[in-house]
């Protein structure tokens, strides 16, 4: 290692690799040659997986590595459900594993995983372990639990029978599941430890749309794990319907739209941790009813309309370059309709050509530069929500030339076959679409007589629809897109109680 820093010295130069880099560090930190320690840091970043992070968390906080401990501590929030199957989770000692499934920031869907989490890491030495099954329950959601694995599973563990903490705080987890029942979610829940959600992962962004006869800049959120909406303060940065989102590099981009007056060719981007709008470069066409998805770090912009015709033009915007190009014209004029992406394609489906709503569906190939037709849909939609979910292209809802349709199909890529699936709750156009936590969302719309702010998701292991909260403004032609890895997602999601500050070595910006 010496011999390594020493040549570094001469030709700030060092070959770093997995099997050098944690001693390099340790001699460099020893030293307190930063260059180096910073390098070994950002390789070891680099390297996080489910196998290792653990492992790199301690590493890193033995050495004051707070950057890189951070990072590792993080990952281990985000990536939790796999994690609990690696081979280092018995390495956390109780603070530590006390401090990670205490946490709001924790990722899991349900609290089933922390439950088997805490006992896998207690069966690995019983003896010394088992008496530290209270304390940990007690960092747990126990009153969000499914009753029956509750009383089964948790109440019925033999550990948990011998521990009298435990069956208080299992008395105290019934007290709270039966008020969750009686009253339904309330601002209390997130004061009371045992029944407060943990923060989601992602959230759903619902931007702009049309509202009592006007555009409107309203932004608002979507809490997944607390079924709840929240009104973002920062507004659009213009008034916009019929637009498109996109998210991407940690942006969102507002697309083309109309604001009752004008049709748009502009694109502005929202910068979620700072709360700023930026223009960026303008399309080549003014596109409102556009279609907008994106792909392999670039956004595809589709048909719409100018306020003259009905476009079946398309262009793609690189953020490197700041610059839209045109890419190959769809074979259909296409406004109202509806894009996703799947598999390296770019589908889009349905919409209006001026004179008819379509059945016609059609992807493009960015290889090849070429749009082709795929099997049309059993139903002509405009105004229809399409997105890409476990394999799988859905086309939902939308106006088929008479009424509003509740329905929906689903196209799979390797059968080249479209099948029903079981129809919305409310029929409904000209709404947001979205992916969050595997189930798809469909939020406001037109319903044929009113706007409206219901929303409601799909899954699609249980082929089942599910009413959620509603929005809080009523509202259509509105564009979702969904926001990841957010390092201040909090601040879009309910507040919750003050959650335990990091461990020691760990220096998080947000708090």
């Amino acid at each position: 290692m010496m011999n390594l820093i020493i040549e570094y010295a001469y030709t700030h130069f060092i070959p770093i690799a997995e099997d050098n880099v944690e001693e390099l560090l340790v001699a460099a930190d020893q030293f307190s040659i930063m260059d180096v320690v910073h390098a070994c840091c950002d390789f070891l970043e680099a390297q996080l997986c489910v196998d290792n992070c653990i492992g790199i968390y301690k590493f890193a906080a033995f050495y004051s590595c707070q950057e890189l401990c951070q990072s590792a501590f993080l990952y281990i929030l985000n990536h939790f459900e796999e994690v609990v199957m690696s081979e280092e989770l018995p390495q956390l000692s109780l603070q530590e594993l006390c401090d990670i499934v205490g946490r709001d920031e924790l990722n899991v869907k349900k609290e089933e995983v922390v439950f088997d989490a805490i006992l896998r890491w207690i069966y690995h030495s019983p003896t010394e372990r088992k008496a530290f099954i209270g304390p940990l329950l007690s960092k747990m959601r126990m009153a969000l639990i499914n009753a029956d694995y509750l009383m089964n599973n948790v109440r019925g563990n033999q550990l948990v029978c011998q521990s009298q903490e435990c069956r208080l705080l299992i008395l105290n987890a019934l007290k709270s599941m039966y008020e969750l029942n009686m009253t339904g979610p309330n601002k209390d829940n997130f004061l009371n430890p045992l029944a407060r959600p943990r923060l989601p992962s992602s959230v759903l962004f619902a931007v702009g749309g049309w509202s009592d006869g006007n555009p409107t800049d309203v932004i608002e959120t979507y809490d997944i794990r607390a079924d709840n909406w929240v009104k973002v303060s920062c507004r659009v940065g213009s008034l916009r319907a019929y637009h498109g989102t996109a998210y991407l590099n940690g942006f969102v981009y507002v697309i083309g739209g109309f604001d009752g007056m004008d049709y748009f060719n502009s694109v502005e981007k929202f910068n979620p941790v700072t709360h700023t709008w930026h223009q960026v470069a303008p399309m080549h066409s003014r596109r409102c009813y556009v279609s907008v998805t994106s792909l392999d770090g670039h956004i595809y912009s589709m048909g719409g309309f100018d306020g003259y015709i009905r476009l079946n033009t398309a262009e793609r915007y690189e953020p490197e370059s700041n610059q839209w190009t045109v890419i190959s014209h769809m074979h259909e004029q296409r406004s109202d309709a509806s894009a996703t992406t799947l598999n390296g394609k770019v589908y889009i489906c349905g919409g209006f050509n001026g004179s008819e709503c379509l059945f016609t569906a059609e992807c493009y190939c960015p290889r090849a530069n070429q749009w082709t037709f795929i099997e049309p849909m059993r139903s002509p939609r405009s105004g229809l929500g399409v997105i890409a979910c476990g394999g799988h292209i859905y086309a939902i809802g939308g106006f088929n030339g008479i009424s509003r349709q509740s329905s929906g199909e689903a196209y799979s890529p390797e059968t080249k076959t479209w099948h029903r699936i079981p129809s919305m709750f409310h029929p409904r156009s000209n709404f947001g679409t979205a992916i969050v936590d595997g189930l798809l969302f469909v939020v406001g719309g037109f319903n044929g007589l009113a706007t409206t702010c219901n929303a409601e998701c799909f899954s699609e292991k249980t082929n089942e629809w599910y009413d959620i909260q509603d929005m809080g403004v009523h509202r259509s032609a509105l564009s979702c897109c969904v926001l990841t890895d957010l390092p201040s997602l909090a601040q879009y999601t309910i507040p919750r109680a003050a959650t335990p500050s990091l461990p020691k070595g760990v220096c998080c910006k947000d708090n």
